[in-house]
């Protein structure tokens, strides 16, 4: 068992689904893996933070948590384009793009998913991997948030790569969007 053990501690996640564990521990035998779950969080070793979502320390990123709730998912909107300056308005609330809309509160954190289409769910194209978490590049949150709020009120638009919004938007599919953002184009980058 310390060998699962070590594995947890090793991997740089500090949340983790009971699907992560079987993977991590390399497991397909379900009752094993519940056995050792339960055993673990007994423990303390393991903490358990909502059905089927576990912690390996009580600090644990609110990111991978995010992450975690629903597959698949990547953080943007709101949280993305507040830390890259494009909004000035703080929100606690950690905001993502996933396969349905729901708000979702845990352990003090609230988390905030909007659906999104598959197609643009499953493409990887202007996401970055963080280590643990897929986040939207600020042009993808850019897009995603034209795509799903045509006229929301954006504070700054400098620090958008214009070009890379233009490359980004045939992944919507969406003849709506790219007027927008040409519109937006016209109106900001010159």
């Amino acid at each position: 068992m310390s060998d699962r053990l070590a594995k947890i501690y090793q991997c740089p996640k500090t949340v983790f689904t009971t699907r992560d564990l079987a993977l991590l521990w390399e497991e397909t035998d379900q009752n094993r893996i519940k056995s050792a779950i339960y055993y673990y969080v007994k423990i303390g070793k393991l903490i358990r933070i909502s059905r089927g979502i576990f912690a390996k320390m009580k600090k644990y990123n609110p990111k991978d948590l995010a992450a975690s709730i629903y597959s698949p998912s990547y953080i943007s909107f709101e949280t993305v384009l507040l830390q890259a300056g494009l909004i000035f308005q703080y929100y606690e609330t950690i905001f993502l793009a996933g396969p349905f809309s729901k708000d979702i509160k845990i352990d003090n954190y609230k988390f905030t998913f909007r659906k999104m289409k598959p197609y643009i769910l499953f493409s990887t194209r202007g996401l970055l991997y963080k280590e643990t978490y897929w986040i939207a590049s600020t042009e993808r949150a850019f897009l995603d948030m034209l795509y799903l709020y045509p006229r929301y009120g954006f504070d700054n638009l400098r620090p958008i790569n214009w070009e890379q919004c233009f490359e980004l938007v045939a992944l919507y599919n969406n003849k709506q969007l790219e007027k927008r953002l040409k519109k937006y184009f016209k109106e900001y980058a010159q």
